[in-house]
């Protein structure tokens, strides 16, 4: 989850520049890591310029983010180009893909030594091909200020009430949009299209990328958006405000752990491994919190202050683990003949 930083834009811009400077400099035989991600994580008020440049002056090692839109976009992109791909290292896949991930075969294991400090609960894979650096909860946020009611649960949602108030994002094209149709499911088993059915008159709109639905929120247009847990944080850290804040759901949410892993082709192995070690480090993972406004999941970070506002909801779990690339394209399929604008 990406949040934009008002305060801090002129800051994170600087360090976009520097990144990109370090990425195109230097001479010709200076390696360049290439860091495929969603467009959020390496804009300028995401945290990958921050990394980058972090990154650079521990290792000397340049970085050069390629960002073709979100992170289905981004893994769809990679699977496509197979082994033909400049990527070294791609950010974002999350457990709703794990599976899509591992069968199509593009990545090689790493098990960093960073990985003792993560608990084995947020560990995404086994085999290591893709490893953990955040995570958070699916939650429906409120406009605490709007006036409306707070929802406790799925079925809440479907309260006439709230006609035309809230905000959702495609399957097809966000990772959130697919989190919480994964989300709905995992609710409601083979009646999911039934829920959905009862959930359409609530719907003012379903937006391509969670920035666009956020936005709207924010700006008045509805006083319901899907985002996370943890968005409360980023308005008590960089706002001082908790007017949005997080509802908690009666029957659990559903867990994002955001992953990396390096590309199988990679020609810079050992450069691809050092920023996988870095991102899990103290350094990065304080980054992350601040700048994605996710849980790290090295366990030796402490959170800042402002996280105290963020929920931490019961934990709803997909039956059967993450579902395959066949069961997610059969459920969007399904969402897309029924559902989709």
């Amino acid at each position: 989850m990406k949040r934009n930083l008002p305060k801090f834009v002129l800051w994170s811009l600087m360090m976009l520049m520097a990144s990109l400077v370090f990425a195109s400099g230097g001479s010709e035989d200076d390696v360049v890591l290439r860091v495929f991600s969603a467009d959020s994580f390496s804009s300028e008020w995401g945290p990958g310029p921050a990394i980058a440049e972090a990154f650079f002056e521990e290792t000397g090692i340049q970085v050069e983010f390629e960002s073709p839109g979100d992170t289905v976009t981004v893994l769809n992109q990679l699977i496509l180009e197979g082994g033909e791909t400049r990527a070294d290292v791609v950010m974002g896949p999350d457990n709703g893909m794990l599976k899509r991930v591992l069968e199509a075969g593009i990545l090689s294991p790493y098990a960093s030594p960073v990985l003792a400090d993560v608990p084995q609960e947020l560990i995404l894979d086994e085999s290591f091909h893709l490893l953990p650096y955040d995570f958070g909860q699916f939650a429906i946020c409120y406009d605490s200020e709007s006036g409306v009611r707070v929802p406790t649960s799925l079925e809440d949602l479907t309260s006439p009430e709230y006609e035309d108030s809230l905000i959702l994002m495609d399957p097809r094209t966000s990772s959130p949009g697919l989190g919480f149709l994964l989300w709905t499911v995992a609710a409601y088993g083979e009646e999911w299209p039934a829920y959905w059915e009862r959930l359409q008159p609530s719907i003012l709109t379903v937006t391509d990328g969670w920035s666009q639905g956020y936005s709207m929120f924010t700006t008045g247009e509805a006083p319901l958006v899907l985002s996370y847990g943890t968005s409360p944080a980023y308005h008590a850290e960089y706002e001082e405000s908790t007017r949005y804040l997080a509802a908690e759901f009666s029957q659990g949410h559903m867990t994002q752990i955001e992953g990396m892993g390096i590309l199988a082709g990679t020609e810079h192995r050992e450069e691809a491994e050092a920023f996988i070690d870095f991102v899990l480090s103290p350094a990065a993972q304080e980054m992350l919190a601040l700048y994605n406004i996710m849980n790290p999941v090295n366990s030796t970070v402490e959170l800042p202050a402002s996280f105290d506002v963020a929920i931490r909801p019961s934990i709803l779990e997909f039956p059967g683990g993450a579902p395959s690339d066949e069961e997610n394209d059969a459920l969007i399929q399904t969402w897309i003949e029924s559902f989709a604008p």
